[in-house]
């Protein structure tokens, strides 16, 4: 079969389309996936450039959608020509947060879904939403479900809610599309006025031009009568926490989701006290909350935005246009 593979100390002209091991077929409590779609996050990207090292001839991508084309003993979730949709953390099914690493992660620790087919345990795996393509499921595993847990597994969203966004990568659109179709009132931060435009058109009631208005946390607060927003969705990191302070109404919650600006700096540790905000950090979430998400998807009848798809063999040149910044929602990749 086919698989990317990722040679040390990494970087995007490392990649390389190679023949590898067939899976074989699958053991007691595992399937075997034909798998066909995957999308690009911001931590595949650090894993893929070499700035998150990983062993030499990874298999990278933790996003993974296919069909089940075998089943183990023992296997009731699951039949012969179901779509599935990988998992992020295939050791954490339920409950709080189990994992503080990324050493079981498909695509860095362990092999992703950049190939053909995989054996794993079930529990790698939930069933894809009714009707979605194998490229449209494989945007839930990473950025839907961190939407999701920021949202309404750990802030409690509620119709009313004002919603702050920050940019209008993966995370971000899916975070729209969520608090939109939940009734929440949204606002969304970007450089680019095409892409706020575009944002207004999924239904952000307010869009701000950071560059246009760097204090963007005070605009924020005009926009509410001065109380701030119920719930900031953090994509950036020590280089806009600051404002997010600002933006948060007091006693609200700031899901720290990424690190686009760095992975360190200083934190206003007295202003936040004054906001007197939930400062949450979370990576992703548990397979029963991406099995509770599926179920949201269908019932909400939200599709993600898709920006490009990339061949599997041109998964260089799709991280080089995650890393332009271009992009507006998920990047796919399908075969």
């Amino acid at each position: 079969m086919r698989a990317v593979t990722l040679s040390q100390p990494g970087g995007l002209d490392r990649l390389h389309v190679a023949d590898a091991p067939d899976p074989g077929q699958p053991g007691a409590g595992e399937i075997r996936v034909a798998l066909h779609a995957s999308s690009l996050n911001f931590h595949d990207y650090l894993v893929c450039s070499g700035k998150s090292p990983t062993a030499d001839g990874r298999i990278p991508l933790a996003d993974g959608a296919g069909v089940v084309e075998a089943v183990g003993d023992g296997v009731t979730d699951f039949s012969v020509g179901d779509h599935v949709v990988s998992v992020f953390f295939p050791d954490w099914q339920d409950g709080g947060p189990k994992v503080g690493d990324f050493r079981r992660v498909p695509g860095d620790g362990i092999n992703g879904f950049a190939c053909d087919s995989v054996v794993l345990p079930s529990t790698a795996f939930t069933r894809a939403p009714r009707g979605w393509s194998h490229k449209e499921a494989a945007t839930i595993t990473t950025a839907g479900l961190t939407a999701w847990r920021a949202l309404v597994v750990d802030a409690g969203l509620r119709a009313g809610d004002t919603v702050l966004l920050l940019g209008t990568g993966g995370v971000s659109i899916y975070a729209l599309q969520l608090a939109h179709a939940m009734g929440a009132e949204v606002i969304v931060t970007s450089s680019s006025d095409e892409k706020l435009a575009r944002a207004k058109e999924l239904g952000a009631n307010h869009v701000i031009n950071y560059r246009q208005e760097p204090k963007w946390g005070r605009k924020v607060l005009d926009l509410t009568g001065g109380r701030g927003a119920d719930i900031v969705v953090e994509v950036g990191g020590p280089g806009t926490l600051v404002q997010s302070i600002e933006a948060v109404r007091i006693g609200g919650h700031i899901a720290l989701i990424g690190v686009l600006t760095g992975v360190g700096g200083d934190v206003p540790t007295a202003f936040l006290m004054a906001k007197q905000a939930k400062l949450q950090g979370l990576i992703v979430g548990s397979r029963q909350e991406q099995e509770d998400f599926v179920r949201a998807l269908e019932a909400t009848g939200i599709r993600p935005v898709i920006d490009r798809t990339f061949a599997l063999e041109d998964l260089g040149d799709a991280f080089r246009h995650l890393e332009s910044a271009s992009h507006f929602g998920k990047i796919a990749v399908a075969w």
